[in-house]
Order: C-alpha cells, then sequence, then structure tokens
C-alpha cells in the first residue's frame, strides 16, 4: 500500500489560509444553504433504493486499491457512474478541495481525507455529517483509533479507510550478529543502540531528522494530549506529560548519535535500510508493502514486534496515518456518495483492499483468522497481522489533533527540527511550535490558550 503524506513532513504551506477560510464556516448560519451544502435527509435512507436508482459521483482520492474498489462497485451497481480522480497526494489535493470549496464549484463527491486533516473541513460546515444517513450505527465497527478521529463535535464526518497502529519493524539478523534481544521498553531501544554504535559507528538504531507524525505518535503513545478542541477553543500544551516523556527521551538519542541523520522516504534511507545501517523502524502498519517494494534485499531479514513501551510491562499503542473517506456537504448526490463509503469502508471493499495490501481499519476484518494467520514471506512466514491487530486493540484513547494540523505541521521543521542540527532541546523546540501554533490559531480567528 503507497504511504500518504502524514508518515513524512508535510512539505509546503498551502493551507496556509485554510484556518481563515473554516473560521468563515462557523460564523455562517446553521440554515444557510451555502454554508452547509447538501441538505441531510429527514429520516433514514433506503440504500438499496439509492444504489438502484443509481447517479454520477466524483470521488477524490490518491489511494491505489480503491481503483480495483470502484471497479467492483460499478460492476455490481451498473446505474451508478464513477468518476476517480486523483488530485494530488495529500497536501495537493486538500489545496484543491478547499480552492474548490470555496469557490463553490467542482467540489467532489466524495473526497480521501487523512485523519490529521479532517477537522480543517469538518469544523467549517464543508464536510456532511454522516450520521444523518446512519453512520453512528457503525459505532463499534471500527478499531478504537481511526473511529475516535472520524467522530467529532457530536458528528461523524468520514467513514475510516484504513489504519496505521504502530510496531516496530526489525533486522533480526542485525541483532542476532550483535547479540541484541528484541526491546521491549524504549529504555531497552535505547540500550540496543547503544550496542550497535559500540560496534560499528555507521550504526544506527533508527533515523529521524524532524518529523511532525512520528513526535506526535510517540507522545500520543506516552499518553500526552497536547491539543484539545472544541469548536474554535483550542488548548495547546506541548509541555504536558506525554510530551516532557518522549523529549527528554529523544534528547538523548539525538546527543548519543543514535539516530541516524537520514530522512524517511529518502534514497539514502532506502539504502541504509537494505544495507542493515538503520535496525528497526517504529512506523504504522501499513509499512510491510513499502519494505516490500522499496527494500527487496531485506526480504526474510526482518521481523515485527510491538512498539517499545514507556513503562515496562505496558502495551499502549498509538497511529501513526490512515485516511477517511468523507463526503464534502457540497456534493449534489450525496445519499449515493454515503453508499459507496459503505461499499468501499465497510462492505465488500474492505476486503478488496486488504487482499491488495491494505491494513483495514474495520474490527471483523482485523479479528478475521485468516487475516490474523496470514505469513508474511517478507518477514521470514511470521504472521505479522497479529501484532498489528494488537497494536490496533491498544491504542492509547483521547487524542486530538488541532483543527489546523496541517499547517502545524509544515512549520514543524522551524522549531522542533532545530534540534537535530543544532544545540536546541526537543523541549525547546516544541515549546517554539507551540508558540507559533498559538499566534497562527489566533491570527486565523481561533481562540486558543497555552498554560
Amino acid at each position: 500500500m503507497s504511504r500518504t503524506p502524514s508518515r513524512r513532513a508535510v512539505a509546503g504551506v498551502a493551507l496556509v489560509t485554510s484556518a481563515a477560510l473554516v473560521l468563515a464556516g462557523c460564523g455562517s448560519d446553521a440554515d444557510d444553504d451555502a454554508g452547509t451544502g447538501a441538505t441531510a435527509p429527514a429520516g433514514d435512507v433506503d440504500l438499496e433504493a439509492v444504489l438502484e436508482e443509481g447517479g454520477s459521483l466524483t470521488v477524490w482520492a490518491w489511494e491505489p486499491t480503491l481503483e480495483q474498489v470502484v471497479e467492483d462497485f460499478t460492476t455490481e451497481y451498473p446505474n451508478v457512474e464513477i468518476d476517480l480522480v486523483n488530485a494530488g497526494t495529500g497536501n495537493d489535493q486538500y489545496t484543491a478541495l478547499q480552492n474548490a470549496m470555496a469557490a463553490g464549484s467542482g467540489v467532489p463527491d466524495v473526497a480521501q481525507v487523512e485523519y490529521y486533516a479532517l477537522g480543517q473541513f469538518s469544523l467549517s460546515g464543508d464536510l456532511a455529517d454522516l450520521s444523518a444517513y446512519g453512520a453512528g450505527e457503525l459505532d463499534g465497527t471500527f478499531t478504537p483509533g481511526p473511529w475516535a478521529a472520524v467522530s467529532t463535535g457530536g458528528g461523524i464526518y468520514g467513514l475510516p479507510m484504513d489504519s496505521g497502529p504502530m510496531a516496530m519493524f526489525y533486522n533480526a539478523d542485525l541483532f542476532e550478529e550483535h547479540g541484541i534481544e528484541v526491546p521491549t521498553t524504549w529504555e531497552e531501544f535505547r540500550e540496543a543502540g547503544r550496542t550497535l554504535k559500540e560496534a560499528d559507528p555507521s550504526l544506527y538504531i533508527t533515523n529521524d531528522t524532524g518529523d511532525a507524525g512520528f513526535t506526535t505518535s510517540l507522545i500520543w503513545q506516552a499518553g500526552g494530549q497536547p491539543f484539545q478542541a472544541e469548536g474554535t477553543d483550542v488548548t495547546v500544551d506541548l509541555a504536558d506529560e506525554g510530551s516532557t516523556t518522549f523529549a527528554s527521551f529523544w534528547d538523548t538519542m539525538i546527543d548519543e548519535e543514535l539516530v541516524a541523520p537520514i530522512s524517511s522516504w529518502s534514497d539514502e534511507w532506502y539504502q541504509g535500510l537494505g544495507s542493515g545501517s538503520i535496525a528497526t523502524l517504529v512506523i504504522g502498519a501499513w509499512m510491510p508493502a513499502n519494505l516490500e517494494s522499496g527494500v527487496p534485499a531485506g526480504s526474510g531479514s526482518w521481523r515485527v514486534a510491538p512498539m517499545p513501551q514507556w513503562e515496562d510491562g505496558g502495551s499502549a499503542s498509538a497511529e501513526n496515518g490512515g485516511s477517511s473517506l468523507a463526503v464534502p456537504a457540497a456534493s449534489e448526490n450525496p445519499e449515493l456518495a454515503y453508499a459507496f463509503l459503505e461499499y468501499a469502508n465497510v462492505g465488500d471493499g474492505v476486503q478488496t483492499r486488504v487482499d491488495l495490501g491494505a491494513f483495514p481499519a474495520t474490527t471483523a476484518h482485523i479479528e478475521a483468522e485468516e487475516f490474523l494467520n496470514a505469513e508474511f514471506e517478507y518477514f521470514g512466514g511470521q504472521q505479522a497481522n497479529q501484532v498489528f491487530a494488537e497494536s490496533a486493540a491498544n491504542v492509547v484513547e483521547g487524542w486530538q489533533y488541532l483543527p489546523y494540523q496541517v499547517y502545524a505541521n509544515s512549520i514543524f521543521n522551524d522549531s522542533v527540527g532545530q534540534a537535530y542540527v543544532s544545540d536546541t532541546t526537543i523541549a525547546d523546540g516544541l515549546a517554539a511550535w507551540q508558540d507559533a501554533i498559538v499566534t497562527y490559531g489566533n491570527d486565523q480567528g481561533f481562540s486558543v490558550t497555552a498554560p
């Protein structure tokens, strides 16, 4: 499965004006059709009748397995025509989507929106509340992390398409060569890094040059809740206990040069994974397909284990990446759009995507014996989905993203990223990031406070 931009530092600040547009949407009258798009149905929707009647849909998405889902869907429901458009990956699509929404024309009926970016569109009223179409009945269908991400402010603004429960991918051959046991805690992870560094200065336990998604995921796992939002009221505390736990630990990793100064997804990164100079990746469950295609030389050498824990004996996990499918409020055919969402993210489309390498967000698929017992040749026949499923069940509850997280991530390297290239500590970097986040949010009309 192809990676999504939340799995790397977001490049560019094309959405700098998005928060202002969000607030403009918040200021509109709830009864004004221009502010809320298509009118929601008053009662239950007969989706079978909607599918029988058919119609046309435009779907904006970059996730490649949806091509087969669309083909299967239109074969089963021949009265439906779907134009599947790749309007850009992640940030590029969000810019195009925001522009279309602002212009009031060219808005698709369905859009792929990553979890961290969902609030940017839902707060403005630019996404339909899917509760009106029966989405509330799906509570319990999805794993906790993705469901919490699409459920906000009393509404449901997307259906989870996939998820990224985190795990540790590691080079088992390298560990065996240097007598390293698989670390179960972050302290053991650090000790493993020290062992590798003592044996060969060119070996690193992992890589990092400052990635907002990775940082927030580890803060999440540590129990941090630095972002809290209720409507336009936002609180930012990047010095809470979870943030401080991560900052103090990761500073030692950088100071002791245990982390390779190599950016993820670069050619040098792939080479390091293939050569064994980068020993582990702590990343989302969508990673196997990327290793198989990008690091073919590692086949048979790599394995999967649970995330290292902040406390001995713990089982806490976090999400890293993942997307929803949402229905823009301006959709001309919202009931049919929702019917497609249910097929793709709850119905037969889920298995299609799993067969093509996606990691599902649906509990039933994750718990299925066929899924759990699948053997990965790349991981030496390991049943890696069992590790991913356990991680999905142990995602720490209570996490929230900022309603302008896309912008916040885009300026991460201006603050926290400096800890990787100067004497600045990560704690200092987080403080600077917090200041920038607070200032920006207030400038855009949010009410943002910090302790």
